[in-house]
């Protein structure tokens, strides 16, 4: 079925060598992308979140690594991006050195928050005007992360957080509108809502909530998830592409509504079956109207979703978009492999301006041939990366 009445059709997908190569291919076919290539991928970009986070337990937000100066810029809802990059790692690949630069940073952001009169906790991040509800978000699923890691964590250590994450989501509940979605920013004194929902940030909510209550026993929640979900599956998808077959509102709201719809597809509760359908139908539109391939920007985001859709067709034996996605997962994540600074396989560029600053390497590029590396740009490859390390049957 296709999403808003927009066509899906078969692509063509532009190789390296800018020859043409049909995406519907031989399922389980000999691929580019290798373990190997993401296990080394997935180290580096560990170093590089470690390398750049700071002091205080923020990180370096972007770093010209060829004239080695960095931006005074910052964002916090990308700040707080990067931490949950790093619970998903220690989720993934366990240390003692990603848990303590992941205590680090939840302190850090602890440290930031105010209490409200009814018990909850949002986030004043250093030098904002407003509060961003996507980094309250980030911070919340940060949390349910590194509660659900493997790592020895204390008693005592669980209790802390766990009360951290109760704090955290009875404020984001507070910015929940009647119709589901969430304001997208919130007074500094006060914690009240302000202004009109935000795809990125309702997608960053709902992705939060769903996991709070898959993962960390906030099962009181199926049903404002489901209403959440289903509201913003009407207004940031079916309206927003009648509006625009090539939605920018869509586009914002992709990747995390993949995420959240694979949980909700997932989870066993009562009328969640359709959310499968949703999330391809999600990724051909990425692949066909969106055409991720002709973006010459960096395009992690968009694996985040089509990996989910590929484990939901291989769920839902469904081939031909299996394959199709394979092809598009193998040529594009390979691809910005290329773009990642210090990797056995870094492209042109790279290998031009080759250093072993540690600042830079394990970064990815935001451009193939720019030197510009920033922490959400790292973050959301490296998901990417963890997801395909995860559900994709690679050869090693």
């Amino acid at each position: 079925m296709a999403t808003a009445g927009v066509t899906f059709f078969p692509v063509t997908v532009l190789t390296a060598d800018g020859g043409n190569n049909d995406a519907e291919i031989a399922y389980g076919r000999q691929t580019t992308l290798t373990r190997g290539l993401l296990e080394q991928s997935l180290d580096l970009g560990t170093r590089f979140l470690l390398n750049n986070q700071r002091e205080p337990g923020n990180f370096t937000y972007e770093y010209d690594f060829v004239k080695k100066r960095f931006n005074p810029s910052d964002n916090q809802v990308r700040q707080a991006g990067a931490l949950w990059g790093l619970a998903l790692i220690n989720q993934f690949k366990p240390s003692e050195e990603v848990e303590s630069a992941l205590i680090k940073g939840l302190n850090f952001f602890r440290e930031q928050s105010r209490d409200t009169y009814i018990g909850g906790k949002f986030i004043v991040y250093p030098g904002a005007r407003k509060g961003a509800t996507g980094t309250v978000a980030l911070i919340t699923l940060s949390l349910i992360e590194f509660l659900n890691s493997s790592s020895g964590q204390s008693d005592d250590l669980r209790d802390f957080y766990r009360a951290e994450l109760d704090a955290y989501i009875r404020f984001l509940l507070s910015l929940r509108l009647e119709n589901g979605q969430f304001f997208s920013t919130y007074s500094l004194s006060s914690g009240k809502g302000i202004d009109k929902p935000s795809p990125y940030y309702d997608g960053e909510s709902l992705l939060a909530l769903v996991k709070a209550a898959k993962y960390t026993g906030y099962s009181n929640l199926e049903q404002k998830i489901k209403t959440s979900a289903q509201s913003m599956y009407e207004i940031n998808i079916v309206h927003a592409l009648a509006e625009d077959p090539d939605s920018n509102t869509t586009k914002g709201f992709f990747q995390w509504s993949s995420m959240a719809f694979y949980e909700l597809y997932t989870s066993g509760w009562e009328d969640t079956e359709k959310y499968g359908e949703r999330i391809i139908d999600l990724s051909h539109w990425m692949i066909d109207v969106h055409r991720t391939f002709r973006r010459t920007k960096n395009t992690g985001y968009a694996y985040e979703g089509i990996i989910h859709a590929w484990e939901t067709a291989r769920l839902a034996k469904e081939l031909t978009p299996a394959r199709k996605f394979s092809k598009v997962i193998d040529e594009g994540l390979y691809k910005l492999t290329t773009w990642q600074v210090g990797h056995s396989i870094q492209n042109e560029y790279l290998i031009q301006h080759s250093t072993n600053d540690p600042l830079a390497v394990g970064g990815v590029l935001n451009h193939k041939s720019e030197p510009f590396l920033r922490i959400d740009v790292t973050q959301h490859q490296m998901h990417a990366v963890i997801l395909g390390l995860k559900f994709l049957n690679l050869p090693d």
